[in-house]
């Protein structure tokens, strides 16, 4: 019961602050020592690979795929931990003009960072044929939770409804993320890939009006998606339209999901804003 994080990011640490709960050991490491966590790179983390009986690694890839695999490869092969989870993202699979997409999908990415996911996916499954170790891949939907939700921008009235025909995204909850995480430790399923997401795809523009009513304000202005002044960052998360099905979290891991939709997301998170 020793888990280790590489790239103890958002999700790494609501995953970590529950497997703590659950009398787990937990280590981490960032690119800079800081809260506790080890420096990587900058610091030889072996004794710690080696100390961990589960790996969870959430650091995003670059141009040559995980940046983990490209100084510690031997490391974690020699370590054999007895579970090994790599956090991905739907991305994966490209645009699918809004039509439906499951873990046999063909991996079609339309960004340098869907591209560069799928090569991640591959080493990390390339080592799970190869030595045998206990990779499970687990594709991410839009991540939203505490700190990270529509409220702040609706409240400041930066907020804007972009619209673009047929446009439709998944999402996940990160309290959601961590129990899919926590069933899969439990049941290992070496070589597996999982579609982390919830239960309800919909139009961005659909969760800003919610959002906005949620808290009682107006209605952020509708922009067109063609001609609104977004950054290229924002107007490449709209290169791609699909749902994404969630049946073998369900059906394998026996997950059942505290936050189903947006809405009974939306609203969980402001009570818990009301309440802090």
């Amino acid at each position: 019961m020793k888990l280790l994080i590489l790239g103890m990011g958002y999700s790494g640490k609501v995953f970590a602050e529950k497997m703590r709960r659950d009398g787990w050991q937990v280590r981490g490491t960032s690119r800079s020592a800081e809260n506790g966590l080890l420096q990587w790179p900058g610091s030889d983390i072996s004794a710690t690979l080696d100390w961990a009986s589960h790996i969870l690694v959430c650091a995003a890839p670059d141009e040559n795929g995980d940046p983990f695999l490209a100084g510690l490869t031997a490391q974690i092969i020699a370590a054999q931990p007895v579970w090994l989870g790599y956090l991905s993202t739907t991305g994966v699979y490209g645009d699918h003009g809004g039509a439906w997409v499951d873990e046999g999908t063909a991996l079609t990415p339309a960004t340098t960072r869907g591209v560069q996911r799928v090569k991640a996916e591959a080493q990390w499954l390339g080592l799970h044929g190869a030595h045998g170790l206990p990779v499970h891949i687990f594709r991410l939907a839009g991540i939203y939770g505490p700190g990270r939700g529509p409220f702040a921008k609706v409240r400041a009235g930066t907020a804007r409804r972009i619209i673009k025909k047929d446009q439709v995204f998944s999402r996940i909850h990160v309290q959601d993320i961590a129990q899919v995480l926590a069933a899969s430790i439990k049941q290992p399923d070496p070589g597996r890939v999982y579609n982390v997401c919830d239960d309800d795809p919909a139009p961005p523009q659909d969760v800003i009006a919610h959002a906005a009513r949620l808290l009682g304000l107006p209605l952020p202005p509708k922009l067109d998606f063609e001609t609104a002044n977004l950054t290229p960052m924002a107007r490449s998360f709209y290169a791609e339209s699909k749902k994404v099905r969630n049946d073998r979290i369900k059906a394998e891991l026996g997950v059942g999901l505290r936050y189903p939709d947006y809405k009974s997301g939306l609203q969980a998170l402001l009570a818990q804003e009301r309440a802090d």
